[in-house]
């Protein structure tokens, strides 16, 4: 077990970016894109490489304040109204950022990025000055938006920087126009946007200067922060992963655990539907019977989870824990058909964790279930070869121990999600 993690934040930052954005294929790479905009902008700005590093990750995460595919899909309006609408979801993305120290300042700059110039007027918000940043990934965003994603890139450059260019003073800050215009009339700029090297040209930049060290309670918070990003798309999910991640380390403990490996299933918990980000919340709401095309997009989130974890070797072991919790004993579970002997002990605590917190909590389309319930559920599941019935008994043993931290976890992260929106106490 790891007592220090080393890692790219960029590559891992910019993988689930890339996630997010399969939300629809409006919007694939989008973030990437704004990101590969705001580092150029800023280099032609003379920035400072902290500066450039920051704008990079505010752009990868600019959007990730969206829980519906509504919401993005709004957003891809050039509009100059657009700052109008988009104030909500800036400042969700700040609130969900700002408390882990390494995204703090470009948490700063997404919290302002769709504020208008206004002749100066906007530059600044309660009597505080907006960050130059902000502004970068205003117009970057904008840039973005205009290019027709099924045209030729070079044929749009005249009538992109006529677009940017009316909008100089009122939507943008005239010396940004100025500096998109020089960078605008070199072919490379518009090429790299568009071409298959995108993702090589950010994780360079980002390897320079973007690996850090994180102990056990800064990845706790990178951790949390991922959690949240997740679940706090919907009211029907916000506090799935915080009861998901309690019932599994309590388990791991019961089952033998050491205190290391017990964390470890914690962060695994909160990890398990990192992949989820790829379901619009408009399906995770749903009140009425799936079609075919969205369950299978639901039933793709733990592979996504997998590959968004799969490069950072230190996690691979919570990896396959939280991955693998939709996985059967007899091998009919998914995505990989994993079968009993493949299975680790932790994956096996982890599917009984998520089956046992899910029947627990209310759903759009059910109350949430009594013990007995709950009880004959999981055991009808192990009698079908679904789950392990080991991990099983040893819930059925200790519930009421195992439900009263479930219980409390998810209270704690109910109370995060009403603040969050700003939400009356309820």
């Amino acid at each position: 077990m790891i007592e220090k993690l080393r890692l790219s934040l960029f590559d891992l930052l910019i993988c689930l970016s890339e996630v997010m954005d399969l939300v629809s294929d409006m919007v694939v790479n989008h973030q990437k894109r704004v990101s590969c905009i705001a580092l150029r902008l800023a280099a032609e700005l003379g920035l400072s490489a902290q500066e450039q590093n920051d704008l990079m990750i505010a752009g990868a995460l600019h959007d990730c304040g969206i829980f519906s595919l509504k919401g993005k899909l709004n957003i891809l309006q050039f509009d100059t109204r657009t700052w109008l609408f988009c104030d909500d979801h800036a400042e969700i993305g700040y609130q969900l950022l700002k408390s882990f120290p390494p995204l703090k300042k470009a948490a700063l700059l997404i919290r302002y990025h769709h504020l208008p110039w206004q002749q100066g007027r906007g530059s600044e918000r309660a009597k505080e000055p907006i960050p130059l940043g902000s502004y970068i990934l205003h117009l970057a965003d904008r840039i973005d938006i205009l290019i027709d994603k099924g045209r030729q890139i070079l044929g749009q450059v005249k009538e992109i920087r006529k677009k940017i260019r009316e909008q100089s003073g009122s939507l943008f800050v005239p010396l940004l126009v100025e500096a998109f215009e020089d960078l605008s009339s070199r072919e490379y700029f518009w090429l790299d946007l568009t071409s298959p090297f995108l993702n090589d040209i950010l994780t360079r930049q980002g390897e320079r200067s973007t690996s850090i060290e994180l102990g056990w309670s800064e990845l706790m918070g990178l951790t949390r922060l991922f959690c949240q990003i997740i679940d706090f798309r919907s009211p029907f999910t916000a506090t799935h992963s915080s009861g998901v991640a309690a019932a599994a380390e309590a388990l791991s403990q019961l089952a033998g655990f050491s205190e290391q490996e017990a964390r470890m299933m914690n962060i695994a918990g909160l990890l398990h539907d990192l992949g989820k980000v790829v379901i619009p919340s408009e399906i995770l709401e749903n009140q009425t019977s799936l079609t075919s095309e969205e369950f299978n997009l639901i039933r793709s989130h733990s592979f996504y989870t997998y590959r968004i974890l799969e490069n950072i070797a230190d996690l691979s072991t919570p990896n396959a824990w939280g991955s693998f919790h939709h996985e059967r004993m007899d091998g009919q579970g998914y995505p990989f058909h994993y079968q009993a002997k493949d299975l680790p002990l932790g994956s096996r605590i982890m599917a009984v964790a998520d089956v046992f917190t899910a029947v627990n909590e209310d759903r759009p389309y059910r109350r949430g279930m009594n013990k007995e319930s709950v009880l004959l559920i999981l055991k009808t599941m192990v009698q079908d070869k679904g789950l392990d019935p080991g991990v099983v008994s040893i819930l059925e043993r200790h519930y009421d121990q195992i439900n009263d931290l479930r219980i409390r976890a998810q209270e704690a992260s109910h109370q995060e999600y009403r603040e969050l929106l700003l939400l009356p106490p309820g």
